[in-house]
């Protein structure tokens, strides 16, 4: 008896192991996602509350500098300041919302933001004062270039600031781990393995009626 075609064709050795190895790539790459998917969620966040104060900053010290004489780096503070302001707004309430302890309070997560800030506007200056006064570049391109450049440097100083020192995860202390345990107990209950499962339902008695 012949066998009826079943129109499936049989995938080359070569073509299952090309597919193998994407979906093997694949699955690699969304493990990675998993694993480090709250950290590039902060760091995209982190990236617009950073850009909205670019845009700030620059909206306030260039007009400062250029159409009121103000020095350069005095227009540059003034704009850092503002941005700042958006900044940590931004930051409190959006990027590290789920990082905040309420314990800390606002006062110590403003001063710890500011210290951290004064650390970055002096990264800032440093930078455009070298480019200003240093190498005497005092055209409009090379002040906002420099801005630019330190700009950069400080939003990667900021980023593991914050993280580390301002919106910084409390670790719980043993007595609240203790009053913990209970509850986390009656809220998820052990699982028990299917197969002792399995066995404890045979094992059980039968009524005979």
């Amino acid at each position: 008896m012949a066998r009826k075609a079943t129109g499936a064709t049989r995938m080359p050795r070569g073509g299952r192991g090309k597919h193998a190895r994407v979906r093997s790539h694949s699955n690699l790459i969304r493990d990675l996602y998993s694993q480090f998917r709250h950290l590039v969620h902060e760091v995209g966040k982190f990236g617009i509350v950073g850009a909205t104060g670019a845009v700030v900053q620059f909206g306030v010290q260039d007009p400062l500098h250029y159409h009121f004489g103000m020095g350069a780096l005095t227009a540059l503070f003034c704009g850092y300041a503002a941005a700042t302001c958006i900044t940590f707004v931004g930051n409190r309430y959006w990027t590290y919302r789920d990082r905040r302890d309420e314990s800390q309070g606002f006062a110590r997560e403003s001063a710890v933001f500011i210290v951290m800030n004064v650390i970055g506007i002096g990264i800032q200056e440093g930078l455009v004062a070298l480019a200003t006064y240093g190498l005497g570049w005092k055209g409009g391109f090379a002040y906002n270039a420099a801005t630019v450049i330190g700009l950069g440097i400080a939003t990667l100083f900021r980023l593991y600031a914050y993280r580390t020192f301002v919106f910084r995860v409390m670790t719980p202390s043993g007595e609240a781990l203790e009053e913990l345990e209970p509850q986390t107990a009656r809220r998820f209950p052990p699982k028990v393995p299917a197969v002792l499962t399995v066995r404890a339902v045979a094992a059980r008695p039968r009524h005979r009626p």
